[in-house]
């Protein structure tokens, strides 16, 4: 077998792929319903893994692969039962392993036909979709024709008008087994850390979501027979609920699943503007034509727009930076190691935008940002950062979770957590004066989009800042003023000294 993808004599490669369970009295039928017309048009191979079954699945499979040498056939038997959803993993291991362009997911017990194999895989040629879904809902009459207990159907539809609402979805039908996918995308999801049970189907159907790509779905007849349910349809019905709020959860950065993780590389950095925030809060506050240091800076998203009220911006972030218009000067340096080589005095304002909470070490950040100022010119300092007693962070602890995640309030990457109290005794003691305090809003249209909702939720999360900041600000943000250390202040006294002690003198001349 190869082990590359593509097509091979002129033909796609696909794997039909059995998951069998106590299914020997309808493999073989499955296997005869298979239409020989695709032994033909792909390079195939049939896969049935029979899941520890308890009667004789796997001898009946094997006997038919006996009986028919012709037919790319390979049986195997999973020595501890996998369960539903680890089956299809191993499955779609195998897929990817052996360089598939397609695999279909065909069930041992009859209850989907495999006279639709074709049709399933049709949809993926284009490369337009990467999953199919064979839904038994498109045509509603057809599955209590079919023979779907009543119970079924309306929790079916229950369920799947739910999870559409939750996840924000089209989709007539979450809970068919019948699907095909691209191998390829199978290859770019993270489906081994999915459940081995039922709801396997529902969390790769979330991954697809995510990941963007797109489900097609095609009608099948329904078919409910004389085969064995093995699902607990109130636990599956709860497993697939929580999957699908967790995964809406996450994407809004209040809950860490790693099997919702689809995107590993780095967050666009992007600005919160059009509602209060605190890249807002601190563009408002920085005058225009003022002389500005932004420290972690990022990619110059805030530089831009401070460009437009005739700032002379400075950057300074620890990577390298093309040539970037928004700022005047940007500098490579490491915040976790200042040695910047700047004169920090010769700034109106600096900085600090969301960055304290990524430092090793913040006390030594501003402890060196003071030390590099003069007596006489103090900049402001406008520094955020998360709240980490914003009140759902609180339900979370309460709770018992801690859920880092890639961005939010326990963004991974964060390295110091503060709260308003933990955030005024950094800056006391590192020798800056608070000028301001505010708490700010969660930024609802980043999750649900710039909306009537969105609006309102920031007007009723302001009102609530009113009555505790503590406890619904989701970050904080202060305006600082530095006091001089002793050793500058020394300085300047001499030099203050030296200067008084000349006018006197000219003064005694002049007299």
């Amino acid at each position: 077998m190869s082990g590359r993808g593509g097509q091979h004599n002129g033909r796609d490669r696909l794997l039909i792929f059995v998951v069998a369970y106590n299914a020997e009295k309808h493999i073989s039928k499955v296997l005869d319903r298979i239409p020989r017309s695709i032994f033909v048009d792909y390079d195939y191979e049939i896969l049935i893994i029979d899941d520890h079954s308890a009667d004789r699945t796997f001898e009946v499979a094997r006997e038919y692969r006996r009986s028919n040498p012709d037919l790319n056939l390979t049986v195997l038997f999973n020595p501890d039962n996998q369960g539903y959803g680890g089956n299809q993993k191993l499955g779609y291991r195998y897929a990817i392993i052996n360089g598939f362009d397609y695999v279909v997911l065909l069930h041992g017990d009859g209850q989907y036909a495999p006279e639709y194999l074709e049709k399933m895989v049709e949809p993926l040629k284009d490369g337009h979709h990467q999953a199919v879904f064979g839904s038994r809902m498109l045509r509603k009459k057809d599955a209590l024709k079919g023979g779907m207990p009543l119970y079924k159907f309306v929790g079916n539809i229950i369920l799947t008008r739910l999870q559409n609402f939750i996840l924000g979805a089209g989709l007539s039908e979450f809970h068919s087994g019948y699907r095909a996918y691209s191998v390829d995308a199978l290859s770019r999801l993270p489906f081994e850390r999915n459940s081995n049970d039922f709801d396997f189907d529902t969390q790769i159907i979330i991954q697809l979501l995510l990941a963007r790509m797109k489900i097609a779905e095609i009608p099948i007849p329904t078919f409910y027979g004389d085969e064995i349910c093995h699902v607990n349809g109130i636990k599956y019905a709860w497993n697939v609920l929580v999957a699908s709020v967790q995964s809406k959860l996450h994407r809004l950065n209040l809950f860490y699943k790693m099997e919702y993780d689809i995107d590993s590389g780095k967050i666009p950095y992007t600005l919160k503007l059009g509602y209060t925030s605190s890249h807002t809060m601190a563009l408002d506050r920085v005058p225009d034509n003022s002389k500005v240091l932004d420290l972690g800076a990022g990619p110059g998203l805030m530089a831009g727009e401070l460009l437009k009220k005739g700032c002379v911006i400075t950057g300074l972030d620890m990577y390298d930076q093309e040539e970037n218009i928004n700022f005047n000067k940007y500098i490579k340096g490491n915040l976790n190691a200042p040695d910047f080589k700047i004169k920090i005095g010769d700034y109106d304002l600096i900085l600090l935008l969301d960055v304290i909470e990524h430092v090793d070490d913040p006390e030594l950040l501003m402890d060196y940002i003071r030390k590099h100022i003069h007596p006489s010119r103090k900049p402001l300092v406008i520094l955020t950062t998360p709240n980490i007693a914003f009140f759902i962070t609180r339900l979370q602890l309460f709770f018992g979770n801690f859920n880092y995640g890639k961005k939010g309030i326990l963004d991974r990457t964060h390295k110091r957590l503060f709260t308003f109290g933990t955030l005024k005794k950094l800056c006391k003691q590192t020798g800056f004066k608070i000028r301001k305090t505010r708490g700010i809003p969660a930024p609802y249209p980043e999750a649900i989009g710039k909306n009537w909702i969105s609006r309102f939720l920031i007007a009723v999360n302001k009102g609530l800042i009113r009555i505790s900041k503590r406890l619904f600000s989701y970050q904080i943000y202060m305006e600082l003023e530095p006091t001089p250390v002793v050793e500058n202040l020394l300085k300047y006294s001499i030099e203050h000294s030296r200067e008084k002690a000349e006018e006197i003198r000219d003064s005694e001349i002049a007299n």
